[in-house]
């Protein structure tokens, strides 16, 4: 199966180096490009692809804005941001939108690819361009309603509030495995169980989900 991808940047020349890069790729297809996030919401209603490469920053519809309005239509694409600082101030609103991660724009070519791969299979956390460090600095003020531990924690097993905590802290499924002395098939079941009950897309909505929560907080090991 190849992945399908759209690229969305109000700058032609971006997404003509994108769609470059990609397309050397032999298990990629580019199915479109978009040049404003209403254009990109649309696009994806009818090109159906499994990853939206998304501009942070454009006129008119943003690309926060229209990731929103994707969540909004139950699409099923990963966004996956590009942002030109690892600390834009867009990228906590964009994480709480439903970005499933985030890409420098100046990112090499082997970390575009295999960030895209990650974001699709949703096994990753981020990108490796973009630190835990980048979350917390967001997640210490989160708005005063998310202070409150929401009800659905208590739907978790004890041992999935511990993935839930360990995948807050960046660790990978190896490494939780690792840790519990147990399978990676072991430790992926206690995942998709974990993002069920709490109605999360991906492993980066349950980092969200942990820090707003109060579950982990910054400065956690």
């Amino acid at each position: 199966m190849r992945l399908r991808i759209l690229i969305v940047d109000d700058q032609a020349l971006v997404r003509a180096g994108f769609r470059m890069i990609l397309e050397a790729e032999p298990d990629f297809e580019v199915v479109g490009e978009a040049a404003d996030g209403r254009e990109a919401v649309d696009d994806v209603q009818r090109l159906r692809p499994d990853v939206v490469l998304m501009d942070v920053r454009m006129p008119g519809v943003d690309g926060i804005a229209a990731t929103r309005r994707l969540l909004d239509r139950n699409t099923a694409a990963k966004v996956l941001m590009l942002t030109t600082f690892d600390m834009d101030e867009y990228v906590y609103e964009a994480l709480r939108a439903g970005a499933s991660g985030f890409l420098l724009k100046d990112v090499p070519p082997e970390q575009l690819v295999a960030g895209i791969r990650a974001v699709a299979s949703g096994d990753a956390l981020l990108a490796p361009s973009v630190t835990r460090r980048m979350i917390e600095e967001y997640v210490r003020r989160p708005p005063d309603a998310a202070r409150t531990p929401p009800p659905a924690l208590a739907d978790l097993t004890a041992r999935e509030r511990e993935v839930l905590e360990l995948m807050a802290r960046g660790r990978s499924n190896a490494e939780i495995a690792d840790e519990f002395v147990v399978s990676e098939t072991t430790v992926k079941t206690h995942v998709a169980h974990v993002l069920s009950k709490l109605g999360l897309r991906d492993r980066v909505q349950a980092v969200v989900f942990a820090y707003e929560s109060g579950l982990v907080q910054p400065g956690d090991g």
